[in-house]
């Protein structure tokens, strides 16, 4: 393990089936003032939004909403919802969706009580708050993004084309509850689904792929993707089958809680290269990584050899008997192809709407990190997107 480090999560889970009985007991220690935040309106066709609003009925709260958060929430909505929480005078915000609605409610907790703009301040500069942040809490219908137990938000400038992420360093961001039913997930269309689950499987990868000591972090992180390959294929062809999707549920949340980052680097290039694609595109987060993911790992393979090897072993159960490092290290990203397949994600930018004139665009918005096996130049970065149409 590396370094000096310090690890709180504040964050409490309710989990099961008859988890958001516990909204009562949770949305008692706020004030009334409540603003209520959710995505297209799938809440409402499956029943969640009744089931919540009239919790926060019996709670007696005064509530606003802030409905149609986008799969890519932008800086536009971002203005809007904080313009709405601030005259609500907001006590607590409650999201109600996914990582997106969750990420969303977070960038406006954040700025609520910010004198400053938000995209400059929290996206551009990457300031903290200093600030009055507003409680959040959540209730997960779809899993993936792991926002739910983190510190983290993501929000899409449609102008600049410009997607960026800011984990918060304030443990105050983290949400105060989150509710985690997994039978809420189980009406998401395969596409979603299973974006979701590569999502989670990358967030692990991406903390993985970094570093050469002998680090129990990344034991945990082989035991969480070998769940998460298990029980996608189980939800792949029962997306019904409660154990599968209640496995991958828990997993998501474990995947990007800051557990498995402890005592090492991390490396996130391959969401920077999915976050520029999905900036330019407004293609589905999940389905960006999975397009340049192999491109990328094959490009940085030859310098985190040994890591590539054990996850090759360790992952995928690839037999290392009469071959050479790098011929195992390749298998085993050949046995993450196969499965990628399998799950019905999609291969390739081209399929999302991205094309060869684009690229150099995509370079100009993807923010190079050094945290991984090897640190990219920018004829790197416009190589792997070509690599990946």
């Amino acid at each position: 393990m590396l370094g000096n480090f310090s690890y709180c999560n504040p964050t409490k889970l309710y989990f099961g089936n008859d988890s958001l009985k516990f909204l009562n007991d949770e949305l008692s220690k706020y004030g009334s003032n409540v603003v209520l935040i959710y995505g297209g309106g799938s809440i409402k066709k499956n029943g969640i939004y009744n089931s919540v609003t009239e919790i926060l009925k019996s709670c007696g709260k005064n509530v606003a909403e802030i409905e149609g958060v986008m799969p890519n929430p932008t800086v536009d909505k971002l203005r809007e919802g904080v313009k709405i929480a601030k005259n609500h005078k907001a006590d607590f915000i409650l999201a109600v969706g996914g990582g997106s609605v969750c990420d969303y409610a977070k960038a406006v907790s954040v700025s609520v009580n910010c004198d400053e703009d938000p995209w400059d301040k929290y996206f551009i500069r990457f300031e903290e708050p200093d600030c009055k942040i507003v409680p959040v809490g959540c209730v997960l219908t779809m899993v993936g993004t792991g926002s739910e137990m983190n510190a983290g938000s993501v929000i899409t400038n449609t102008e600049t084309k410009q997607k960026i992420g800011h984990v918060f360093a304030s443990e105050e961001v983290m949400p105060k509850f989150s509710i985690l039913n997994p039978k809420y997930t189980l009406t998401l269309p395969h596409y979603q689904m299973v974006s979701g689950i590569y999502d989670i499987f990358n967030h692990i990868c991406e903390q993985y792929f970094s570093g050469k000591d002998d680090n129990t972090s990344d034991y945990i992180s082989e035991g969480l993707m070998k769940s998460v390959v298990y029980s996608s294929r189980i939800a792949n062809a029962d997306p019904q089958n409660y154990e599968a999707r209640s496995n991958i549920m828990w997993t998501a949340t474990w995947a990007l809680n800051t557990l498995v980052a402890k005592g090492k680097t991390t490396d996130w290039m391959v969401h920077m290269l999915g976050q520029a694609v999905g900036g330019c595109t407004n293609a589905t987060h999940g389905m960006t990584l999975a397009a340049v993911s192999l491109a990328y790992y094959r490009h940085i393979l030859p310098y985190g050899l040994a890591k590539f090897k054990r996850f090759a072993v360790n992952v995928w159960n690839v037999n290392p008997e009469g071959k050479t490092d790098r011929q195992i290290a390749e298998e085993g990203l050949s046995a993450m192809e196969a499965w990628m397949k399998e799950l019905g994600l999609v291969m390739n930018l081209t399929d999302l709407g991205a094309t060869e004139d684009m690229l150099e665009k995509l370079a100009d918005v993807t923010i190079p990190l050094n945290g991984g096996y090897k640190p990219l130049e920018r004829s790197e970065i416009i190589e792997i997107f070509r690599e990946s149409l």
